[in-house]
């Protein structure tokens, strides 16, 4: 796997640090854990499958309601033949309200329940949570990214001053590359506010070469944006038919990507020789040259709890290598 530019190799380092199962405090397995941001002094967690976040604070993980429920439902399923039913919450984002932090959560977009958008943010200490359907928002992006809506499939965004950049990712055996679009924060958090999703600008497109892995190409899962403007995506090689359906994993990776160029690319290290598939990222701190991640994981197994892994990216190192430190 070799993905850096010609003449230039920064030699990207990946470290797994720590390694913690999610449960909520009850005891319940967090599942499907899908994106990850700043809350208060924690983390929120989407989850994939659920109408709840987790809200990870104290060495304590708990729940917050974002949606009603579905039919009834506040967990979806294949087995329960319910997977069609999910809002499919994908991206965690940071952002504000009034001046004060909040947490944007938005769907993957290929099916109408999947194009809603939900906005958490604290008073008093208590999540507050905003909902809104979004769909002739992702009608833009689609249009955008010159797609069917069936083909989105938008699972990470990362943070630029006043932008979003919103992240499809792509399936290379359908035809479909990874891409991004640029849209305006403060109009998308309007949006989920009650303002009008048609009037949301969506801007500039970008597409990624990731390349591919035993034949599977490599595809974002999210994305986080470093203090020098460059970006770091997780990418997965899942063979998977189209936008929906999940498929067997049979690598993941970081790429460290500035503008649509891809820098470099490296593994990420297997944890007790599993390959997990990385669906969200956030950065703790930067410093020294090395970018100090918390990592959300999905194993697309309803029985198996998400992890979250700290990782530490050294970006100054003069050769590409991949090692796994002391789990914690």
């Amino acid at each position: 796997m070799d993905g850096t530019s010609e003449g230039h190799r920064p030699g990207v380092r990946v470290y797994v640090d720590e390694v913690r199962t999610l449960r909520f405090d009850d005891g319940a397995p967090v599942t499907a854990a899908s994106g990850i941001a700043p809350l208060g002094d924690g983390w929120l967690l989407a989850q994939d499958d659920s109408t709840h976040a987790a809200w990870l604070r104290d060495g304590a993980v708990r729940a917050v309601r974002v949606l009603p429920p579905v039919d009834g439902l506040d967990l979806f399923s294949e087995a329960a033949g319910t997977k069609r039913l999910k809002p499919d919450l994908e991206v965690a984002c940071p952002a504000e309200v009034d001046g004060e932090p909040a947490v944007l959560l938005l769907g993957s977009g290929s099916t109408p329940q999947r194009m809603r958008g939900v906005l958490v943010r604290l008073t008093n200490g208590r999540p507050q949570v905003a909902a809104a359907e979004l769909g002739p928002l992702y009608a833009a992006v689609a249009a955008r990214l010159d797609l069917p809506a069936e083909h989105l499939n938008l699972e990470g965004a990362s943070r630029h001053g006043d932008t979003v950049r919103w992240f499809n990712r792509g399936n290379l055996s359908a035809g479909v590359v990874s891409a991004s679009v640029d849209v305006p924060l403060e109009a998308l958090v309007d949006a989920v506010l009650g303002g009008d999703a048609a009037s949301v600008p969506v801007g500039r497109s970008l597409a990624y070469e990731l390349g591919e892995v035993e034949g599977v190409g490599l595809a974002v899962t999210d994305a986080i944006a470093l203090p020098d403007g460059r970006v770091l995506l997780s990418a997965a090689a899942e063979d998977s038919p189209n936008a929906v359906d999940d498929g067997p994993v049979v690598a993941t990776a970081l790429a460290l990507v500035d503008g649509d160029r891809v820098v470099d690319l490296v593994a990420l290290p297997e944890v007790d020789g599993h390959v997990h598939k990385v669906e969200g990222l956030a950065l703790r701190r930067f410093a020294d040259g090395e970018a100090h991640l918390l990592a959300v994981v999905d194993d697309d197994d309803p029985d198996v709890p998400s992890t979250v892994l700290g990782l530490r990216v050294d970006l100054t190192a003069g050769r590409q290598r991949v090692k796994r430190a002391t789990d914690v």
